[in-house]
């Protein structure tokens, strides 16, 4: 993930928060107006219960002309339509405004019975009054038997039979006035219990809604800071790393910058600069590498250039005074005849076989400081291979060498010079040869790639020690107790000419293998 797609996540992440909150907030602000407005009717409607017994209480104290069961009415209507109007999503506030309706209704009900029983006792005592002697006592009666029904009827107890109508619609009446008191009460414990609820949910949402911005407002900064900052050390830290990897490059060391395989800011843009970076730091090795192979090729091309201009002079000067030893040698030989003596025989003889090895040294000396330029053309090289290993019969003892070549039947085809490229396989195997002291296994394999041809020579001899392979392709240096040095040296001019390569792998007591490359050629075409 990129730095951009990671500092918008943040960003995403923070404002996600934020519009929670907001939203939450929100929400819980719509709810808070909402039971303020139910907390506001349930107000109305306590006020109007408190109404409705204050004027209840003086209905049964003054009586129905006193128009207080008009104000009943009133404030009844005025409740239903409150407790109509509610709102609620609540199941329970529903359920309370249901019961408050059937409250008012009940109550409305016992009111209107009441209201009728009072108008009829009211003309049975003003009936009683009239006809009977004691008239202000019936009229005392009138007055209060509204407020205290079931006193009176005991009064009358005495005054009337047992069975008067009188005294039975007293006694109803005081049960229909404490029916309408409860019911009366429960509209006032049901006014109270609607206020509770709503205040309580009141506080409820204020508290959730101050719970919500204590969460959520910490969180905003810890999620925003933290991962600002998390962003921030990740990417100074692989910026650090860097530093002190292009620190190293600039001192010739080129060392990858460690970051971990798996992470968050393994695709960003620094990850990939440092994945650029661990890439160019390959190269310039791989630069570095090739550049000192170069160099080393370039130190040996002019250590072989001075060597062979210091050869070509000394082969030239020893050339003629060995000629002249080298003649006279023989001559001396034929002049000796028979009547020489065994020891002077074998002086001359000496003189003769140790000229003609100096003789021999100074043809390579010649023949290395010469490396002429190769006269291309094209070579088959499995019967050019065969003829070399046949070249080395009458010199070596070859009795029990077993060579195998494993190349393709048809034949290989690449341009170079005959003469020289056979020079090169005479060498190898006189060298391998003598290593496996004339018994032992000589296998050449010959394969064929775009453009190329690979010869492996391996033998199965005594082995190249492991700090001498290094050294083997460079002038006068050998492992030989009688080499001159000279042979490898040869090779690898002859090789590098044509545009090759050859390599050298050996392991003491197992025997050494060199791998030759040259660039391939088909019908006189080079590839």
């Amino acid at each position: 993930m990129s730095l951009k797609k990671k500092i918008a996540l943040t960003f995403f992440i923070s404002a996600s928060i934020i519009a929670i909150l907001a939203a939450f907030e929100y929400a819980s602000f719509i709810e808070i107006r909402k039971e303020i407005r139910f907390l506001e009717i349930t107000d109305t409607i306590r006020s109007k219960s408190l109404q409705v017994r204050r004027h209840e209480k003086n209905f049964f104290i003054y009586g129905p002309l006193s128009e207080e069961n008009k104000a009943i009415y009133q404030y009844l209507q005025e409740l239903n339509v409150l407790a109509g109007s509610a709102v609620s999503d609540s199941d329970e506030k529903r359920s309370k405004l249901l019961s408050l309706r059937n409250l008012i209704s009940g109550y409305k009900q016992r009111f209107t019975v009441i209201e009728s029983s009072v108008n009829r006792l009211s003309a049975e005592f003003r009936g009683m009054r009239v006809s009977s002697r004691d008239a202000k006592f019936f009229q005392l009666m009138e007055i209060t038997f509204q407020e205290r029904p079931l006193p009176i009827a005991d009064i009358l107890q005495g005054a009337l039979p047992s069975d008067h109508r009188l005294i039975g619609d007293l006694r109803q009446l005081d049960l229909e006035i404490n029916a309408l008191r409860r019911s009366g009460e429960d509209i006032l414990v049901a006014s109270k219990e609607l206020d509770r609820i709503a205040r309580e949910n009141v506080d409820r949402t204020i508290y959730i809604s101050q719970i919500a911005i204590i969460i959520f407002l910490p969180l905003f900064f810890l999620s925003g800071i933290g991962t600002l900052f998390f962003i921030g050390r990740n990417v100074a830290s692989r910026l650090m790393l860097l530093i002190s990897v292009v620190e190293k490059t600039g001192k010739g060391s080129f060392p990858h910058v460690s970051v971990p395989l798996k992470g968050w800011g393994k695709d960003d843009e620094v990850g990939v600069l440092i994945n650029k970076f661990n890439e160019m730091e390959d190269q310039l090795l791989q630069r570095e590498n090739e550049l000192e192979i170069k160099n080393k090729e370039l130190l040996q091309s002019k250590k072989l250039a001075a060597i062979g201009t210091l050869a070509s002079g000394v082969a030239h000067e020893l050339n003629n005074p060995l000629n002249n030893i080298y003649i006279s040698s023989q001559v001396l030989m034929k002049e000796t005849g028979e009547e020489c003596s065994p020891m002077m025989k074998e002086i001359v003889n000496d003189i003769v076989g140790q000229t003609a090895r100096v003789k021999r040294i100074v043809g390579d000396l010649l023949e290395f400081a010469r490396g002429r330029e190769p006269r291309l053309g094209e070579v088959e090289l499995n019967g050019l291979i065969t003829a070399a290993f046949g070249l080395l019969g009458s010199s070596l003892n070859m009795e029990k060498i077993r060579f195998e070549l494993d190349s393709d039947p048809e034949g290989v085809f690449v341009r170079a010079d005959r003469g020289q490229l056979e020079q090169v396989f005479v060498n190898l195997f006189t060298n391998a040869v003598e290593a496996m002291s004339g018994a032992g296994d000589l296998l050449v394999r010959v394969s064929k790639a775009p453009g190329t041809v690979k010869i492996v020579v391996s033998d199965t001899g005594k082995g190249i020690p492991g700090d001498a392979v290094e050294k083997i392709f460079e002038p006068f240096f050998t492992t030989k107790d009688k080499g001159t040095g000279l042979g490898l040296a040869i090779v690898f001019n002859i090789i590098r000419k044509h545009g090759g390569d050859i390599s050298a792998e050996s392991e003491e007591g197992k025997g050494t293998t060199f791998t030759l490359a040259f660039p391939s050629g088909e019908g006189g075409n080079e590839l």
